[in-house]
């Protein structure tokens, strides 16, 4: 199944095309807080160029769906969707948590993944995977400290963008974790091999913010009608 992945969710935007018999066969990541949405287009294009390939070459299509940035999130989706009615190629979604702690589950999966998103104001977008993948904490807005509290069970692999923090806050009498990797995004490599295996849905896949958007009607603001 040759797949192409998209992650506008976080602080990358990153395409990649794999091939199931050469793997990865083309990618690109450029670290952004912003301009998701003009840079993915051309991002995907070179990617495609560099892969040989057409899109009615393409069985699948892998997007990120959070939780994650409000718009980034959108913008990968927008853009995945409207790829999969143009082509007639299905689309299917991955967790920007699941994609985060994959590769260590991968190598080890006998020790607890803390994934951890900084959600701002001493919050986190949190999961917790064990042994083989199964769920410990489902994903959740959780204060930081509920996740300081999951990775001092065990000694833990801590990955995300708050895995800094939550290391920091652990105890002295914590077990100390195994590995700490805060990277800013997850690793799109992971994005296309996650879509690769996951189950087609028999609907597009949604959003998966986990919070109501900070921005909020300003009815104070609304002028009288006449």
């Amino acid at each position: 199944m040759r797949v192409l992945a998209i992650d506008t969710a976080l602080a990358a935007c990153a395409a990649a095309v794999l091939d199931p018999e050469r793997g990865i066969v083309a990618s690109e990541s450029l670290p952004m807080g912003r301009g998701h949405a003009e840079a993915l287009i051309p991002l995907i294009a070179r990617v495609m160029k560099q892969a040989g390939i057409k899109f009615s070459d393409v069985d699948r299509i892998a997007v990120t769906t959070g939780p994650g940035s409000f718009t980034g999130v959108r913008v990968g989706l927008a853009a995945a969707r409207g790829f999969g009615v143009a082509t007639g190629v299905p689309v299917v979604g991955v967790s920007t948590l699941a994609v985060y702690a994959a590769p260590f589950l991968a190598s080890n999966g006998k020790s607890p993944v803390v994934a951890a998103i900084d959600a701002r104001h001493d919050h986190v977008f949190l999961q917790v995977f064990g042994p083989g993948g199964q769920t410990l904490v489902s994903p959740r807005l959780a204060q930081l400290d509920d996740a300081i509290r999951a990775a001092s069970d065990a000694p833990a692999w801590l990955v995300g963008s708050a895995a800094r923090a939550v290391a920091d806050g652990l105890s002295k009498d914590a077990a100390p974790p195994r590995a700490v990797d805060p990277r800013e995004a997850p690793d799109i490599v992971w994005v296309a091999q996650i879509g690769a295996v996951t189950p087609q849905a028999k609907s597009a896949p949604h959003p998966q913010y986990l919070r109501a958007p900070d921005a909020q009607p300003q009815n104070a603001a609304q002028l009288p009608r006449r």
